[in-house]
């Protein structure tokens, strides 16, 4: 029913038509015929956290801006857009893991990486300074992240900055939740075949994000937007323009990736 209702919106319709383009671009990046080895995936790994991380930062975002989180309590916004964001959060921030063990998928992630032996220690340092009261731009200068990288999380910090809350929801839910089960599809595929026993948490994170956020996230997220736009034409431009610079952003931090695999991949065949 939600997804006929979206059939039916011209906002949302001209919205998916002007970032369609750049939304392909990621859906056919050739970073996902480039992962052939553990080494690869790892690398990739060490770059995609990020993106795991800073979607929890959104997602908390938008749940501060459409819910009150303090005491004492007052209704905040709709209760339509407040059951929309917090169905949302559940989801996310206390999903269950392989073994049916509550957990966030930024802490499923994690784990994911240290089954297939990639290093962690980027994104560990990256909360550490965060805790101890480092801003987020001077954080990711300090341990000289990949440039993709602090381009990525950089604008995902500015948008939540901003205080939009459209452009914030629509970065939410077309530069992230709506693109998650296409972009993930290639990288599935064939992974239980190329690496039989050796990456059940990193396929069962990729089986969980098809499933939750094809078939429900995506669907929320896209009504929330509905909501917080309505029948305003400037909100819907300034979250297509929101949504458009997030997917060149996760087309540059796709192309950082592939970089430093084939670099690696030189490097073997030099050596």
């Amino acid at each position: 029913m939600l997804q006929l209702f979206y059939f039916m919106n011209p906002y949302i319709d001209k919205l998916k038509a002007v970032i369609s383009p750049a939304r392909q671009q990621i859906v056919e990046h050739p970073l996902y015929n480039t992962i052939s080895t553990l080494d690869d995936l790892r690398i990739f790994t060490q770059y995609h956290v990020f993106a795991v991380w800073d979607f929890m930062s959104l997602l908390k975002g938008l749940q501060q801006q459409l819910t009150c989180v303090k005491y004492p309590w007052v209704p905040v916004g709709s209760a339509n857009t407040r059951y929309l964001i917090n169905e949302i959060v559940i989801g996310e921030e206390s999903d269950v893991d392989e073994q049916g063990n509550r957990c966030s998928h930024y802490e499923l992630y994690c784990r994911a990486m240290e089954q297939l032996g990639a290093p962690t220690i980027g994104i560990q340092q990256l909360l550490s300074l965060l805790q101890d009261g480092m801003k987020v731009q001077a954080a990711l200068q300090q341990l000289q992240l990949p440039p993709a990288v602090q381009q990525f999380v950089q604008f995902t910090f500015d948008t939540l900055d901003q205080q939009d809350v459209a452009a914030v929801a629509a970065v939410f839910t077309f530069g992230r939740e709506d693109l998650i089960p296409d972009m993930f599809y290639g990288l599935v595929k064939d992974l239980e075949q190329k690496f039989p026993g050796q990456l059940s948490i990193f396929k069962y994170y990729l089986e969980r994000h098809i499933e939750v956020d094809g078939d429900h996230h995506s669907m929320l997220a896209m009504e929330m937007v509905q909501e917080l736009c309505g029948d305003d034409a400037a909100a819907w431009e300034q979250a297509t323009a929101a949504a458009l610079q997030a997917l060149k952003l996760r087309k540059l931090l796709w192309d950082g990736a592939l970089e430093q695999i084939l670099l690696n991949k030189r490097s073997k065949i030099n050596n």
